[in-house]
């Protein structure tokens, strides 16, 4: 299927079939969610969390959407992890799967946690889908028609300057000491120009929120296609702006990025994340 043009009915199959697959998944998340303690193993670093509902959720959807679409493609985190391979993204059907995003909340029962499913062809973003079942947000889109919270039309803010916006991002990354100097000083930058900060612990239902204008601004980097590919394409489908940080095209693959309800909103951003960028040592100012 390299270059072929997906038509509009199998577009809409594609998106119907992972629909049901996410919300039969929901039942999994819940049953982690609410026990009275949830296991988990580290990973890589003393911050990241793998728990069994993870690998539950995730072959579940995989087994589903081959048994639907054989000729569908995996960026998984799970199976890439498993498989000691990397993330590779070609022209075919391929799923972008976070089974749980923001693990930690999930573990602390904090309910701003999600699965995350997006969808590209041709190395296109075209299916987003993100659902949060302790909340009951099912946040989803397909491309050219629009984007929705639990079936209802959702669309991003009209704000257009910084001391009128909330802006989201994420206080934990500075657990990272390779990228901590420069989180402190974007995170002091955008804060201190800013109408309100959040912090949600979950890119996806990050990104969601500003699909849904209850935040205007969220930036990321250093994460990973998967915590990204569907929140990118719901806030798209919601008429938001999403920018690779340098204010280059985004790229899912490599997705360090600004994403805000205008344009006019995210290319101050961009502009305010460079002047942090060339803050020294612990000038803040």
């Amino acid at each position: 299927m390299s270059n072929t043009l997906i038509s509009e009915k199998k577009l809409k199959e594609y998106y119907d079939v992972a629909l049901d697959l996410v919300q039969k998944c929901g039942p999994i998340l819940m049953k982690g969610f609410t026990e009275a303690k949830t296991d988990y193993k580290i990973k890589d670093e003393f911050w990241n969390f793998l728990t069994v509902y993870d690998k539950q959720i995730e072959d579940t959807l995989m087994e589903g959407l081959l048994a639907a679409f054989p000729e569908s493609l995996f960026i998984g985190e799970e199976e890439l992890t498993a498989a000691n391979r990397q993330a590779e993204l070609t022209d075919a059907p391929t799923w972008i799967i976070d089974p749980i995003d923001g693990t930690t909340n999930f573990i602390h029962r904090i309910p701003h946690c999600c699965i995350s499913v997006g969808l590209a062809i041709n190395k296109e973003l075209v299916v987003g889908i993100i659902y949060n079942p302790p909340a009951n947000e099912l946040f989803s889109a397909w491309k050219g028609h629009g984007a929705y919270l639990n079936g209802q039309r959702i669309s991003s803010s009209k704000i257009t300057k910084i001391n009128q916006a909330v802006v989201a991002h994420e206080i934990s990354l500075i657990n990272s000491a390779s990228t901590r100097d420069k989180n402190v000083k974007r995170i002091y930058k955008l804060g201190s120009n800013a109408a309100g900060t959040r912090s949600f612990g979950c890119a996806a239902l990050s990104l969601c929120y500003v699909a849904t204008g209850q935040c205007d601004v969220y930036h990321i980097d250093d994460l990973q296609p998967w915590d990204i590919a569907a929140g990118a394409m719901i806030v798209a489908e919601a008429g938001g702006c999403i920018y690779h940080t340098k204010g280059g095209k985004f790229n899912v693959m490599k997705p360090d990025l600004v994403c805000a309800a205008t344009e006019e909103l995210v290319q101050k951003v961009i502009s305010l994340i460079e002047e942090a960028n060339q803050m020294t040592g612990s000038t803040f100012e």
